[in-house]
């Protein structure tokens, strides 16, 4: 390689790397095919509000 080549292709690594450090990751972690069963189940037993019967408050006064 002559050696104005091989002088920009290390400056453009060391860019690219510089670059690549600044980029931010936007993609979500990778959960495992079972830990997101896992997690399906554990929501599911979790029971939702409207499901639970409210104590009967008619009878109280004041």
């Amino acid at each position: 390689m002559n050696r104005k080549k091989k002088i920009n292709q290390t400056l453009k690594s060391k860019a690219k790397k510089a670059n690549a450090k600044l980029r931010t990751n936007n993609k979500p972690k990778y959960i495992a095919k079972a830990d997101r069963e896992a997690l399906a189940v554990a929501q599911t037993e979790i029971v939702p509000l409207e499901t639970v019967p409210l104590p009967d408050v008619s009878g109280l006064t004041h």
